[in-house]
């Protein structure tokens, strides 16, 4: 079993090697942080899938399942309606504007301060989320493979770090865009194909299988209690805004929809995706019902088990060859496909945004040789994040990256909704990172002490909505009418 998962390993890092050297023959610069403004639109949108997904969706969304039920479909739901804004409101705007990086909106608002605020806590959110997301894919394959060869995790971080860094270093974001079609494909091939072996041997039919995870009370949807963190309608509208937030307002993710050649393209890959990532999301959640279904039908116990293990815990031990093959190259295929797009847009973003790169960066070789240093720089934050978190792993990492995200994104969504929506200045423009570090502070006293403050009301993914909305009340208090 372990030389077969090396040869997987070994067989997809070559793969990757060869589709980068394919599409960074002749990358320059426009190349590595718009992608040339020349991919198809129906490529990025594809690609997308997995970049979104990552490898906590493979593996926390079906083993949180035990805890939650299917109640992360309520934020799923809420995921549309994201989309939808983003497709509708913030693309027109960001290719309206000619954007490299979407807080080049903020510059134009807000001045620099607006600018570098945004750009800092993107790069702060992307490196912490990211790093959690390449960690947990790592985890795993230390878990059950490098340990039993004496092979010490920070060397095993070493090794798949480098690797993403080595085939993203020259194309940047047109690489990222060719390669995760390749690695959506193998991320839902592992899926569908691991579904498939558990029908097989837990011998039900698919409305047998359902019947059964109803009896356990694992098809849970809508949470009606108020108080409760998984209450539907925080789930929906923290769905919505973590999308607007995640995504739309993220460079990593808005990169990759910029390299499209016009709006409607942009458009139309923004739509597709979607679609697809709906179904899905729902798939996982099937399987993860289907992996209980299974272990209580195997007599396995899985009540010592942490939820993140329980997928990889029955895919590399009681599966079968097949199905751990499976989840070893899916799991892979989640994990760099989160990872690469993240060392494209935390340069881009820091070059743009923070060095101000246009300005006194003047020939296409300081531009090039400041975007490899910084390409290096970020690569190495990307690795302490993840030798930093290896000790503290202790819960579902979806969970974990959606409260980093609350509180990091919140004056991101708050800073956007102002300019846009408001005509008022802001003179003393110090208050715009001041608000953006004081914000975040409040809304973690509100959460901590809201079971007393509130009746019992516990905060969930609505913290992100609370905190955007703290950081546009802020703003709109200094602010004042133009001229």
């Amino acid at each position: 079993m372990q030389s077969l998962i090396f040869t997987l390993f070994l067989t997809y890092t070559i793969i990757l090697f060869f589709v980068s050297w394919l599409t960074s023959r002749k990358a320059n610069n426009d190349a590595y942080f718009r992608g040339n403004r020349k991919s198809p639109w129906v490529v990025v949108a594809y690609g997308m899938v997995g970049a979104s997904l990552s490898g906590v969706t493979f593996m926390s969304v079906p083993g949180d399942v035990v805890n939650t039920q299917f109640t992360y479909f309520s934020v799923v739901l809420g995921y549309i309606l994201g989309y939808l804004v983003i497709a509708f409101l913030l693309l027109p705007l960001y290719y309206k504007l000619n954007l490299t990086s979407v807080y080049q909106f903020l510059g134009k608002r807000f001045g620099i301060e607006g600018q570098k605020t945004g750009s800092l806590i993107f790069i702060i959110s992307r490196l912490t989320g990211s790093a959690l997301r390449m960690y947990l894919v790592i985890f795993v394959l230390q878990f059950f493979l490098f340990d039993s060869w004496g092979i010490p995790m920070w060397l095993t971080s070493i090794l798949m770090i480098f690797t993403i860094f080595l085939y993203t270093f020259k194309g940047g974001i047109k690489t990222v865009v060719w390669t995760d079609i390749f690695q959506t494909t193998v991320f839902l091939c592992a899926l569908g194909a691991t579904i498939y072996i558990i029908f097989k041997d837990i011998n039900l039919s698919f409305g047998e299988a359902v019947s059964s995870m109803q009896s356990a009370g694992y098809t849970k949807v809508f949470v009606t209690d108020w108080r409760a963190p998984t209450y539907f309608l925080k789930q929906l509208f923290g769905g919505m805004f973590i999308t607007i937030a995640m995504t739309g307002l993220d460079q990593d993710m808005m990169q990759k929809n910029l390299t499209c050649k016009n709006l409607k393209d942009a458009q139309r890959n923004m739509m597709s995706f979607t679609g697809v990532l709906v179904i899905v999301n729902a798939f996982f959640l099937l399987l993860g019902g289907l992996l209980l279904v299974y272990a209580q039908q195997k007599g396995i116990d899985l009540s010592s088990m942490k939820s993140d293990q329980i997928y990889p815990y029955l895919a590399l031990n009681n599966l079968g060859t097949v199905a751990a093959a499976f989840f070893v190259v899916g799991l892979i295929a989640a994990g760099y496909s989160s990872a690469d797009g993240t060392f494209a847009a935390l340069t881009t973003s820091f070059c743009f945004d923070i060095l101000n790169m246009e300005k006194w960066a003047k020939t296409e070789k300081e531009r090039t040789f400041l975007r490899r240093v910084v390409h290096i720089f970020m690569s190495i934050l990307f690795l302490g994040v993840i030798l930093v978190f290896s000790n503290y792993h202790n819960d579902a990492l979806i969970r974990i990256i959606f409260i980093v995200a609350g509180y990091t994104y919140g004056p991101v969504l708050g800073l956007f909704a102002f300019g846009m929506f408001s005509k008022r200045e802001i003179k003393q423009r110090w208050v715009i990172p001041a608000f953006a570090l004081l914000m975040p502070a409040i809304v973690f006293f509100i959460s901590k002490y809201s079971v007393d403050l509130f009746g019992g009301y516990k905060f969930g993914f609505e913290l992100l909505i609370l905190n955007g909305g703290l950081m546009y009340l802020g703003l709109l208090l200094v602010s004042r009418r133009k001229g």
